[in-house]
């Protein structure tokens, strides 16, 4: 145990830290729901963070330059609350008497802008660890970037507080083995390691020697025998800011102490028994009085945490004031969590009378982008070539050089989508590539930005069934709806190179949360009536503007190219057929009803096609015949042989509308 003097008294830690667990059983205690055993186990492991280690202004919680610290270990929110509370943030005895309840600042697992202190939402496992690997890239990256002719401005650890479950998730060893490659040595993540899960002990299915296997990574690893030893566990962190490396510290516990189950299962996710609380209080040498504080234990922690951090934040703008304007004027864009980026000053090259593959449109237009900002970082899960969103002036996101625009995340879409999350809590607009198959990959991650209102691009290529040869499990089929269906996640199907634009457009300069943009990988032309400014409306005419209507094909990429020739086709045996683009569907049904009804009139035959799930479109068409889609998984062939085996080759959509007219 490590004492402080403090004028002439001393500070006794060990109180501090047996109060943050009695608060934290008291919040379990009042919900009758929590995870007291990561309270009673870990709390010495956050104290020292918090108290020794870890810089912030209390004053300014939100301060760009302070270390993140992230609770991948979500369940142990009560932990964490507790800790803030006690360390000053803006979290009342109240809130934490509301822990768990409806309203509440203090939610069941942590949710990011919500509760003061809280860096990121936690709660699936692996996730935390996987994108505070992201936060640790941006600070590098942004840190390269700012440092050119001063010492370095932008310079901030993030730590992590994990267990067991977390590093038995494959995201977290997908993101671990690229934090290594990349040495990330501002990355030091603290094992809660008490060989017991939810099911019973680790031995039942995880044995490897994780340190070893992190040492494989090349990280390095401290292991810290005694959990309880506050001056061990500051020693293996003070060790960790000495190395060239990302550092995993294993801290050896034991899960609900002083608890009559501890070191069992029994204590990880359930309340624990007035009785066992009684006594738990008493061997730590507390009252047994709910939400009871000891006013000096609180006084010692703040002045602990504020003597260390004393001036920090004065110190940074008083930097930040000195800088040249252009400096500020790009540094202010994170500062001030702009998000937004305008691009007023975009030129896109049009191939004249040829056609375009979308991905070469999309590649254009990102390219064009980032020539005016330096807000844009992102990469690949090794499909650079295939999805191209490579930016020809960027160069190479890599341990040699972090102020390259490009990652390689290598096959590792589970990572990426938790590291685009922290680069985009760093203040990135994050974007990164993969086939739309392997959507399902990043989908947690997509989750988790859709909550906290991440402004992270998704780019997916290979949309439908067109992907052709490489078969079923390349094929897309209900991929779409699952984006679709996810609350606050922007989805965009653009047909041609200007709804490209448009959706770029809008995502960047309109959207603050998280979009993806759905890619043909085939070769299409720009057309003609497709406009840029109409993207924003999720849906509009390009063929057909007359009232006297014998029906509207709405479609959606690619398929906008086939419904025009269909309805072109048609109109030669006497059909006035209207055409309606729709590359945002959720943007549509927001629009007003004199919109929606201009552009969709009641009464008129209405038929989609979409090589897609049809459950995309239920609240547009009301009968299942008249949705032209993809219901059944694909097979391998060209792309002319699985139209006309899915009914997407020309003829038969012709005499498919043809007989729903008639």
């Amino acid at each position: 145990m490590i004492t402080i003097k403090k004028e002439e008294n001393e500070i006794d830690e060990k109180k501090i830290v047996n109060q943050i667990r009695a608060l934290g059983i008291d919040m379990i205690d009042e919900a009758q729901s929590g995870h007291p055993g990561i309270v009673l186990g870990a709390a010495p492991i956050i104290y020292t963070v918090y108290a020794h280690h870890l810089r912030f202004d209390i004053e300014h919680p939100d301060w760009f330059n302070r270390d993140r610290f992230i609770m991948s270990a979500g369940h142990g929110s009560a932990l964490l609350y507790s800790t803030l509370h006690m360390a000053g943030f803006n979290i009342e005895i109240e809130d934490l008497k509301k822990f768990r309840k409806l309203g509440s600042i203090t939610p069941g697992h942590p949710e990011y802008l919500k509760t003061p202190g809280v860096d990121m939402t936690t709660g699936p496992l692996g996730q935390g660890i996987a994108t505070a690997v992201g936060i640790a890239m941006g600070e590098a990256h942004l840190r390269s970037t700012f440092h050119k002719r001063r010492r370095e401005l932008i310079d901030f650890y993030t730590y992590v507080l994990c267990g067991d479950g977390d590093l038995m998730e494959g995201i977290s060893y997908e993101a671990a083995s690229l934090a290594g490659t990349l040495k990330l040595n501002k990355l030091i993540v603290l094992y809660d390691s008490n060989q017991i899960s939810l099911d019973g002990k680790t031995s039942l299915s995880f044995t490897e020697n994780v340190g070893e296997r992190f040492k494989a990574f090349g990280w390095n690893t401290i292991i810290v025998n005694d959990g309880e030893d506050i001056s061990l566990i500051d020693k293996a962190i003070r060790e960790a800011k000495t190395s060239d490396r990302p550092t995993l510290i294993e801290i050896k516990t034991t899960i609900g102490k002083f608890s009559k189950s501890e070191n069992s299962n029994l204590v990880h996710g359930k309340p624990l028994e007035r009785k066992d609380i009684t006594g738990i209080k008493k061997k730590m040498g507390l009252r047994d009085i709910p939400f009871a504080v000891s006013s000096d234990t609180i006084e010692d922690f703040q002045r602990l945490i504020q003597n260390r951090n004393k001036n920090l934040y004065k110190n940074f703008e008083k930097t930040v004031s000195a800088l040249k304007e252009d400096e500020k004027e790009a540094l202010d864009f994170f500062l001030h969590h702009k998000g937004k980026i305008e691009i007023s000053n975009f030129t896109y090259k049009y191939l004249d009378g040829k056609k375009e593959g979308l991905r070469e449109s999309s590649h254009k237009t990102l390219n064009a982008i980032a020539k005016n900002t330096n807000c844009l970082f992102g990469g690949s899960a090794d499909l650079f070539g295939a999805c191209n969103n490579y930016l020809e002036k960027g160069g190479d996101f890599s341990a040699s050089n972090y102020s390259g625009d490009n990652i390689y995340f290598g096959v590792r879409e589970h990572a990426m989508g938790a590291i685009l999350n922290g680069l985009a809590l760093v203040g990135y607009r994050s974007y990164g590539s993969t086939f739309l198959s392997f959507s399902d990959y990043l989908k947690p991650a997509i989750r988790l930005a859709a909550l906290m209102n991440l402004g992270v691009i998704y780019i997916f290529s290979h949309d439908s069934i067109s992907v052709g040869e490489d078969g079923a499990t390349h094929q897309p089929v209900e991929q779409l709806i699952g984006l679709r269906a996810t609350p606050n996640l922007e989805v965009f199907r653009p047909a041609d190179a200007n709804e490209i634009i448009g959706s770029y457009k809008v995502i960047l300069e309109e959207v603050e949360g998280p979009a993806a943009i759905i890619l043909s990988r085939n070769k299409v032309n720009i057309l003609e009536n497709t406009k840029i400014s109409e993207v924003p409306k999720g849906g509009y005419i390009v063929r057909g503007e007359t009232l006297n209507l014998d029906g509207i094909i709405i479609a959606t990429g690619e398929e906008v190219h086939l419904a025009l020739e269909v309805a072109d086709r048609l109109y030669s045996k006497g059909f006035d057929i209207r055409v309606v683009s729709m590359p945002n569907i959720e943007r549509f049904l927001k629009m007003d009803d004199n919109y929606k009804e201009e552009i969709l009139p009641v009464g008129i035959r209405k038929i989609v096609i979409e090589k897609a799930s049809s459950y995309s479109w239920n609240k547009l068409v009301f009968n299942d015949k008249y949705i032209l889609s993809v219901d059944e998984f694909g097979d391998s062939g060209s792309v002319d042989e699985l139209d006309h085996k899915y009914g997407f080759d020309m003829e038969t959509v012709e005499e498919k509308i043809e007989n729903l007219l008639k």
